[in-house]
């Protein structure tokens, strides 16, 4: 079901939900800086807040997750330059709004969709960048430490990785026959003996663009020590959320635990909507429930409901 907005003709690539102090916050791609939304209740209205983030010199704000850390905001965004394609960084503000100031930049490589959680032993980055030293090429899944919320500890994991066609972003990208493939958008969360970590995988204009799940039955809190299993069925593909008769392009999601009942927000477009040729720029905000037990995930999915 599409979240309902107070404005019209705006779209909401890459949708991160956070909730402070009984107020809820969408943070979402955009040309020009961090746009937000806010709510006062997840299936009400969500206002229009504006750009809350832009640096100077910087423009195509991909994928923000927002964190509150001892009191302060903290935004992490990946974005560009003339001369860097798409650098993860982090900026603080006082308010969930920001203004988010003070850019530091994490990773001088290609580094993508945040989600920072903390568990008992820190704070953790998880985000996705590139590997071209393997079999299957492409983006995939890593976490890192956080000394502080503005410093990278710098030793990464590499934790979900391609491992079936379904996850090809584009066969021969580069002319060197080598297909690339892309899991993205990874975000994580921890219910009773299990921690997931979900994920978009493969092309969002690809009939095989998805959401699936890894899980790990574990009380480690230490992220980077976690040994995460994709989950299939009996080694095939098996996605949580994939194209149906009146969605495509369901992907790169954030998950949230709204009055006992855990939801994704997530991107998709009409299936015969706008144009394809359109499609990054058609992706709306929407919201479906997920059942969540014994290391398994599934999602309840309507058009009108949820």
């Amino acid at each position: 079901m599409k979240l309902k907005f107070d404005v019209v003709g705006k779209h909401q690539p890459d949708p991160y939900i956070f909730e402070d102090v009984g107020r809820l916050y969408l943070y979402v791609t955009a040309p020009r800086g961090v746009e937000a939304y806010s709510a006062d209740d997840l299936f009400g209205v969500w206002h229009f807040e504006g750009i809350v983030a832009s640096f100077d010199g910087r423009y195509e704000y991909w994928a923000p997750s927002v964190t509150k850390i001892e009191g302060r905001y903290y935004l992490y965004v990946s974005c560009s330059t003339d001369d860097e394609f798409q650098f993860m960084h982090a900026a603080v503000a006082d308010s969930p709004l920001g203004p988010f100031t003070n850019p530091t930049c994490f990773y001088k490589r290609f580094s993508i969709d945040s989600h920072v959680v903390e568990t008992e032993k820190g704070l953790f980055l998880w985000y996705a960048e590139d590997n071209t030293d393997c079999d299957r090429i492409g983006t995939r899944i890593y976490v890192d430490k956080l000394i502080d919320p503005l410093t990278p500890a710098g030793h990464p994991r590499e934790m979900i990785v391609p491992t079936m066609d379904e996850e090809i972003f584009k066969r021969n990208r580069f002319g060197d026959d080598r297909d690339w493939h892309t899991i993205e958008g990874a975000f994580w969360f921890r219910e009773g003996e299990w921690q997931y970590v979900m994920y978009s995988g493969g092309c969002f204009d690809n009939e095989s663009y998805h959401i699936g799940y890894a899980a790990a039955r574990s009380d480690e809190t230490d992220l980077t020590k976690v040994y995460f299993v994709k989950h299939t069925k009996d080694g095939a593909f098996d996605p949580v959320m994939i194209k149906n008769e009146f969605e495509e392009g369901s992907g790169h999601h954030s998950v949230i635990k709204y009055k006992g009942q855990y939801y994704a927000i997530y991107h998709g477009r009409d299936l015969g909507g706008e144009a394809r040729e359109a499609f990054a720029e058609a992706r709306t905000a929407r919201v479906c429930k997920l059942h969540v037990k014994d290391g398994v995930i599934t999602a309840e999915r309507y058009p009108d409901h949820v």
